[in-house]
């Protein structure tokens, strides 16, 4: 597989004309947890003392959000962000969206998500989970979802820029390097690697090594 990546530097490209546009699409690695975290409180505080859900029914529905994610990770990543349109104008979305991500893979403010896109995105998995669990079993499952999100954004830009020692760790950032430096039609787990495993997008065994 041909490396799609260009350089290997703390370094970007500039995409967009538009000086605010652009501002956009760059975030520190830490605005994530400042945005998301008041949300993940408030839909807990909801779940717990206006709805005064059993705590049984909080951590089952907070680990079932928390599973809904890793599947949505594995699934935008594989289907969405490695889609390859064929028109200029698909391209052009695409490299917004993730190619820029292959090419300056290093560059320590595309790493996580903006909240320019993060936020809308979560809007709208929120009225599709809303619509199908309700109105009061959605409060606990979006804490999971939310924290499995975040969980996943922080890790992946981790795995790009911390220097990592433990094993569990370490294991974590070998699957997403190879996806960038040998096989980026495999590896699409970038927080856990369960779902390559279960739809055979893992790598060969001698990769692994």
């Amino acid at each position: 597989m041909t490396k799609l990546y260009v350089s290997n530097k703390d370094e970007t490209v500039r995409m967009f004309e538009n000086d605010f546009l652009e501002a956009l699409s760059k975030v520190h690695w830490t605005v994530p947890i400042w945005v998301f975290l008041p949300i993940i409180s408030y839909f807990f505080y909801r779940g717990v003392f206006i709805f005064e859900l059993p705590i049984s029914t909080v951590a089952l529905y907070f680990v079932i959000g928390i599973f809904v994610w890793t599947f949505t990770e594995y699934a935008l990543h594989r289907f969405i962000f490695h889609f390859q349109p064929k028109s200029k104008f698909g391209k052009r979305m695409h490299f917004i969206f993730h190619g820029v991500h292959h090419d300056y893979p290093k560059d320590s403010k595309r790493l996580v998500m903006p909240p320019s896109v993060s936020i809308p995105l979560a809007s709208l998995f929120f009225l599709l989970f809303h619509s199908l669990i309700g109105g009061v079993l959605v409060n606990p499952f979006f804490v999971g979802f939310l924290t499995g999100y975040l969980f996943y954004d922080i890790t992946h830009y981790a795995v790009h820029h911390f220097n990592m020692k433990n094993k569990f760790w370490l294991a974590i950032k070998n699957h997403h390097m190879l996806h960038h430096y040998k096989h980026s039609d495999k590896g699409f787990g970038v927080s856990q690697p369960t779902w390559d495993y279960v739809f055979g997008t893992t790598y060969p065994e001698k990769d692994k090594k």
